[in-house]
């Protein structure tokens, strides 16, 4: 049987080298082991862990090695990584077993002349009293505690003050819930609380939500199409368009399809949402969930939303939720927080362009949702502020509840709000 530990390892070092998401990572490297799911959930818990505490753990590391970290050997850096998460976040696993299965798995990748190091700085690292003493500067300090890269610290302060930043980056690094979406046109909240009994805890904002434990995906309710999964501010966000069942919906930017499937089931099925996406794979995920789902007022197709096509109608509501940097979901996706904010500069003009485009579609008196799953006000606000100033035949309307009274038209979801991930919502109307 493998060994969780090397897997760990492994995926991290693909991790870290080669940028795909840690989901997906982990996800096809737990399908392809022998290891049973104790050792699924051992192996998920260090690899997680570490992606979420990397900076953390990195600071740690140089304060006992004789090199700096990123003269180390990969390899050998993470396992040391592994090493130091289990003996300061798992309390679980005594810290002779962290020393010496990471000093074992040195000698397993071929790296045995490494092994007396490794044994040392853990080592050492347990003599200390397992702590290590913080920068007084408060931007570092919040850098290292967190594990956020100090750029992405300070745009949040700057954006949003010190309070919400602490609030999603400590957010960050805890379990998020696995919150799914009851379809309604196959199932009912008893049925659905029935199937899964205490396993299932129902939401108190929302209908037709509820958290749910384990892999929910691999459940029979889910084969039969009773449920989606989707974030409760994702949720939020359809509910705040309202599409009813008179409405002609269009979704400009998809894939993979989880607000269209929530729009459909509010419109009880009825009306029609047209929903694209850039490309053709992708928009193969939004027509596969909605077969499942059996969906039928969906329509999908490859397009580019940028591009204005005459070819399609006006439409009464418009969900506009655009590529973005995703700093909202980095509890889920842990690795988004370490990004170059340099590969950001470019979005604010896409999502300009996107939303612009998206407001040529639609109706006289009909009404747009701009969305995004980030936390820059560069993505979010300034955004809605250009298209203000240069549309005239737009107006910000108020969100309905339970976003309206707390946010009014635009609203910077943080997780101390709903329990969610974050998000930005702001809705317009066409008025002439």
């Amino acid at each position: 049987m493998s060994n969780p530990r090397y897997l760990a390892v492994k995926l991290l070092c693909k991790t870290f080298s080669g940028g795909s998401f840690s989901n997906i990572q982990l996800n096809s490297g737990l399908k392809n082991s022998d290891l049973d799911d104790r050792d699924k959930k051992l192996c998920s818990a260090i690899y997680y862990g570490v992606i979420e505490r990397k900076i953390h753990l990195d600071y740690i590391i140089n304060k006992f090695s004789s090199r700096p970290v990123e003269k180390l050997d990969n390899t050998v850096l993470n396992i040391l990584r592994c090493g130091v998460y289990q003996i300061l976040f798992m309390d679980n696993v005594p810290d002779s077993a962290s020393v010496n299965e990471s000093v074992s798995l040195v000698k397993k990748f071929g790296k045995t002349s490494a092994s007396g190091m490794v044994n040392a700085i853990l080592r050492n690292f347990i003599r200390q009293g397992k702590t290590v003493k913080f920068p007084e500067d408060r931007l570092q300090r919040m850098s290292i505690e967190y594990s956020a890269p100090s750029e992405f610290v300070k745009s949040l302060i700057d954006d949003y003050g010190e309070e919400l930043a602490e609030n999603l980056l400590s957010d960050a690094l805890g379990n998020p819930p696995v919150t799914v979406r009851i379809n309604s046109l196959k199932c009912t909240e008893e049925k659905f609380a029935e199937l899964f009994g205490e396993k299932a805890v129902k939401n108190n904002i929302l209908p037709y939500c509820f958290e749910l434990s384990g892999d929910v995906t691999a459940t029979e309710a889910f084969r039969k199409g009773f449920f989606h999964v989707q974030d409760l501010a994702s949720q939020l966000c359809c509910m705040a368009l309202a599409p009813t069942e008179k409405d002609l919906v269009l979704d400009i930017c998809s894939a993979p399809g989880g607000k269209a499937f929530t729009m459909a089931e509010l419109m009880n099925g009825k009306g029609k949402i047209m929903a694209f996406d850039l490309h053709e794979k992708r928009v193969k995920l939004i027509r596969d969930g909605a077969e499942r789902l059996g969906l039928s007022n969906i329509e999908t197709s490859a397009g580019d939303a940028t591009k204005f096509n005459p070819d399609l109608p006006k439409f009464t509501k418009i969900l506009c939720d655009v590529p973005c940097s995703g700093l909202g979901a980095v509890r889920r996706k842990p690795e988004i927080k370490y990004k170059n904010f340099g590969d950001f500069s470019g979005l604010p003009e896409i999502q300009y362009k996107i939303a612009e485009n998206a407001l040529r579609y639609l109706a006289t008196g009909g009404e747009m949702v701009y969305s995004t799953c980030t936390l820059r006000k560069a993505e979010n606000i300034c955004i809605v502020e250009r298209l203000l100033e240069n549309h005239p035949e737009i107006e910000q309307i108020i969100l309905p509840e339970p976003l309206g009274t707390t946010f009014g038209s635009s609203a910077d979801i943080f997780p101390c709000h709903f329990g969610s991930d974050g998000f930005f919502i702001s809705k317009f109307r066409k008025v002439r």
